[in-house]
């Protein structure tokens, strides 16, 4: 057998290195890089490495005790006011959760907003958009070629400038002027 030089092994390893670049480079680095990410899924895994031991932001970072009681307290709060105006006929949301702006600004009907393609206000916008939708109206949902949100397949948009100033005014009167 013979023994290959020194000189010769570093022309040979170069050689084929600058064979497999390319195509087939590529698939090399990218089928590593698959197995590196499995691998490492894998160990998160069998560690025990919990989903929200890993994520980008922590919510609920840097609340004291104190602020998450207040919160609580609030949403608790929002809950009654909403059930208030529920009683009186003058809430109805189409989104999961209770709808503060609905709630702050005196009540309205979110179903029939939607329904009219005249505009719904943000929060339900933005549940919309985050799909939480109620199931029934999640069905009539979709997203055009545009990426915009249709009920019906008519765009959904958000109020108008000019009822979304007066809705911001009804709401500075209600809360902070007692009506």
């Amino acid at each position: 057998m013979s023994e290959v030089q020194p000189a010769r092994y570093g022309e040979i390893v170069f050689g084929v290195f600058t064979a497999m670049q390319g195509k087939s480079m590529h698939r090399v680095r990218s089928t590593v890089f698959a197995a590196l990410l499995l691998g490492i899924g894998y160990t998160f895994g069998v560690s025990g490495v919990a989903l929200n031991m890993v994520t980008a932001q922590d919510e609920a970072a840097g609340l004291s005790e104190q602020t998450g009681n207040k919160i609580r307290d609030a949403h608790r709060r929002l809950q009654e006011a909403k059930e208030a105006l529920e009683a009186d006929g003058k809430y109805e949301a189409i989104t999961d959760g209770i709808n503060s702006f609905l709630v702050f600004t005196g009540g309205g009907n979110a179903r029939e907003d939607l329904e009219s393609g005249r505009g719904v206000d943000p929060e339900t916008f933005a549940g919309l958009y985050a799909g939480r939708a109620l199931p029934e109206i999640q069905t009539l949902l979709s997203v055009n070629d545009q990426g915009q949100i249709t009920y019906n397949n008519e765009v959904v948009r958000m109020y108008p400038k000019s009822r979304l100033q007066k809705l911001f005014a009804q709401r500075l009167q209600i809360v902070e002027l007692g009506m």
